[in-house]
C-alpha cells in the first residue's frame, strides 16, 4: 500500500475525532438543549443535506479539473473554522446560527469527499483499491471511537459548547497533518508537469469539457441504477446517524455515556473487523456485498423495533443492535466507496464520486425527515422500525435484477 494512502488514513482518524466529539450528537442538543420536536428534527436534519446535494457533482468536476490535493486541504481549513464556529453559537443558543454552520459542515464535507476518494484510487488498482478505501475507513473509525467515547463523556461534564470547541482545534491539527505529509497524487503531478512545459513523454491526464463528463454520466445507465438503489437504500441507512441515537436516547432512556460507549463499539468493530471482512470479501461481487449490508442493516433496526416494543434487556440489546449494523456498514463501505471509482475512466473519477454522492444524498436527506414524522407518529417501536426498514425491498431488487447483471464483471469485483 502506498505510504501516501496511510498517511490519509492517519489524517483521517484525527479528523474522524474531531469531528465525533460533536456532529453525532448534534440532534439530541437540538432536542435536550434547544427543545424542538421529532418533526422538527428531521426537517432541519434534512435541510442541511440540500446544499451539499447540489455541491457534490460540482466538486467531482472540480477534483479533476484543480487537483485532488488542493481540492481537499482548501475544504478541510474552511470545516476546522466551521466547528469553532458552531461552539459560538452553541453558546448563544441560535438556532439559525447552529444550522448555517451545521449546514456549512455538510458542504465543506461534500467537497472533501470525491477529491479524497480520487486521491486513493489514483495512488490504487483493483483489490489494491479496495483494500486502500479499507485502510481508509479503519483510520476514520480510530478516530470515530475516540471522539464519540471521549463526546459522550465530556458534553455530560462540559456541555456542548466546550466540546464543539475542542473539536475545531483537534480539526485543525488534523488539516497541518495533511498539509505537511501528504504528496500530490500522480494525477495532480502530471498536471503540474504539463503545466510547467515538462519533455517527459506521458500525456497530462486531461478530462473533456464539463458537457462531455455530464454526457458520459447520462450514458451509464447501470452505474445511475446502482447510485439510485443506493438512495433508495439510505431511507433505512440514513436512519442509523440520526434517528437512531435519537430514538436511542430519547424513546429509550438510555444516557450519553452510554450512547457514546455503544457508538464507540461501532469504531472498534470497524477497526479490527473490516480488514479482515475485506479480505474475505475480495473476489465477490460489489453489488452482492450491498446487498447484504441493507439486510443486516434490517436485521438491527427490526431487533431494536423488538426490543422497543417489549421493553428487556434494553443496554445489553442496544449493543447488540449497533453490533449488526456496524456489519452491515462494514460490508456496505466496500462497493460504495470502490464500485464509482472501478466504473470511472482516469479522467474522470472525480465525477463519478460526485455524482453517486449526489444521488446518494437525496435519499440521506430524506431519511430523517420520514423517520422524524414516523417517529412522532406512532407510539408502537416494532411499527415504526418495520416502516423504516421497508425501502431495502425495492432497493435489493434493482441492485439483483438489473444493476448486476449489466455491469463489468472486473469492475463489479471487489
Amino acid at each position: 500500500m502506498d505510504r501516501n494512502v496511510r498517511w490519509l488514513g492517519a489524517s483521517g482518524a484525527i479528523r474522524a475525532t474531531g469531528q465525533s466529539l460533536v456532529l453525532p450528537f448534534i440532534v439530541l442538543y437540538l432536542r435536550n438543549v434547544l427543545g424542538i420536536g421529532y418533526v422538527e428534527i428531521g426537517v432541519l436534519v434534512a435541510l442541511t443535506g440540500v446544499a451539499p446535494l447540489l455541491i457534490n457533482p460540482l466538486a467531482g468536476l472540480l477534483t479533476d479539473r484543480a487537483g485532488r490535493r488542493r481540492v481537499f486541504l482548501i475544504a478541510l481549513t474552511i470545516e476546522a473554522a466551521s466547528y469553532l464556529g458552531l461552539a459560538v453559537a452553541m453558546q448563544a443558543r441560535s438556532l439559525l446560527e447552529v444550522f448555517l454552520l451545521a449546514t456549512e459542515i455538510q458542504v465543506v464535507g461534500a467537497i472533501a469527499g470525491p477529491a479524497i476518494s480520487a486521491y486513493v484510487a489514483d495512488f490504487t488498482q483493483g483489490s489494491d483499491r479496495t483494500l486502500g478505501f479499507t485502510w481508509l475507513r479503519i483510520g476514520w473509525n480510530v478516530g470515530f471511537t475516540v471522539g464519540v467515547l471521549v463526546g459522550g463523556s465530556l458534553i455530560g461534564l462540559l456541555g456542548f459548547v466546550d466540546v464543539a470547541l475542542a473539536a475545531g482545534v483537534v480539526l485543525l491539527a488534523g488539516t497541518a497533518f495533511v498539509a505537511a505529509f501528504l504528496d500530490p497524487s500522480p494525477y495532480d503531478l502530471a498536471r503540474v508537469r504539463s503545466r510547467r512545459g515538462s519533455s517527459e513523454t506521458s500525456p497530462r491526464p486531461r478530462p473533456g469539457s464539463i458537457r462531455q463528463s455530464l454526457a458520459v454520466l447520462a450514458r451509464d445507465r447501470p452505474f445511475l441504477a446502482f447510485c439510485g438503489a443506493c438512495a433508495i437504500s439510505q431511507l433505512t441507512v440514513g436512519q442509523w446517524g440520526t434517528i437512531f441515537p435519537l430514538y436511542v436516547n430519547s424513546v429509550l432512556g438510555i444516557p450519553y455515556a452510554i450512547l457514546g460507549a455503544g457508538l464507540a463499539l461501532n469504531g472498534l468493530i470497524v477497526v479490527f473487523g473490516q480488514a479482515p471482512m475485506t479480505r474475505a470479501s475480495l473476489g465477490r461481487r460489489h453489488t452482492l456485498l450491498y446487498v447484504l449490508s441493507i439486510a443486516l442493516y434490517a436485521a438491527g433496526f427490526l431487533l431494536l423495533g423488538v426490543v422497543g416494543q417489549w421493553s428487556f434487556h434494553l443496554v445489553p440489546a442496544f449493543f447488540a443492535v449497533v453490533f449488526v449494523l456496524t456489519l452491515g456498514e462494514n460490508f456496505g463501505s466496500i462497493p460504495s466507496t470502490t464500485l464509482p471509482s472501478n466504473l470511472a475512466s482516469p479522467t474522470e473519477i472525480g465525477a463519478y464520486n460526485g455524482i453517486f454522492l449526489a444521488i446518494l444524498g437525496v435519499g440521506q436527506i430524506l431519511a430523517p425527515v420520514l423517520g422524524g414524522v414516523v417517529l412522532a407518529t406512532s407510539s408502537s417501536p416494532l411499527l415504526v422500525w418495520s416502516v423504516l426498514v421497508a425501502p431495502v425491498v425495492p432497493a435489493g431488487a434493482i441492485l439483483a435484477l438489473y444493476v448486476t447483471p449489466r455491469l463489468r464483471a472486473e469492475a463489479n469485483t471487489a
